[in-house]
């Protein structure tokens, strides 16, 4: 089910989105997750029942799709932003 089925409107995915950018994870970004250091390569992106954004690291430079952790998610919905 994604974001947008499970009843949260789309404006909502895309303020959300937007906090999340600004909270670092967006293009040209670096951020370390999970043990990781990352190139964020996208904007965020709502996947699944979440949050996500394409990246590549130094052990992997592929571009893949990393979904960010939940208390990433929830302190975005929580920021406002200025």
């Amino acid at each position: 089910m994604s974001t947008l089925e499970a009843g949260i409107p789309e404006s909502s995915v895309v303020e959300i989105c937007a906090r999340v950018k600004h909270l670092g994870y967006t293009t040209s970004g670096r951020v370390r997750l999970y043990g990781e250091e990352f190139e964020v390569v996208s904007e965020p992106f709502p996947e699944a029942d979440g949050i996500a954004v394409h990246v590549k690291s130094r052990k992997n430079p592929n571009v893949r799709v990393l979904r960010l952790p939940s208390t990433v998610v929830q302190t975005a919905k929580r920021r406002k932003i200025a």
